[in-house]
């Protein structure tokens, strides 16, 4: 068996892990909706692009800078925890 991640011990060639699930979900919506904002304002005031942001509104991240959370916490007046739940396992 190899010692390097990535590896089988075998063919000794890179191989593709299954990516692990997350069970966070992302309220971005729904706080939107209660500030009455939309996507295209916050990406105005936070300077997050458009993109990033919609990735993060449809539950497609797979992580979150702490100054990105922060930004969006600050303009949106929230906290992590009103943003972001997890799911039962």
């Amino acid at each position: 068996m190899s010692d390097q991640p990535g590896l089988t011990a075998s063919e000794g060639e890179r191989t593709r892990e299954e990516p692990t699930k997350h069970r966070i979900e992302c309220h971005l919506d729904c706080v939107l909706a209660q500030r009455g904002m939309t996507l295209t304002e916050l990406s105005r005031q936070t300077g997050i692009t458009m993109a990033n942001l919609s990735i993060l509104k449809t539950n497609k991240a797979k992580a979150i800078r702490f100054t990105t959370l922060t930004a969006i916490c600050d303009v949106l007046d929230t906290t992590p925890a009103q943003l972001f739940t997890i799911r039962p396992g």
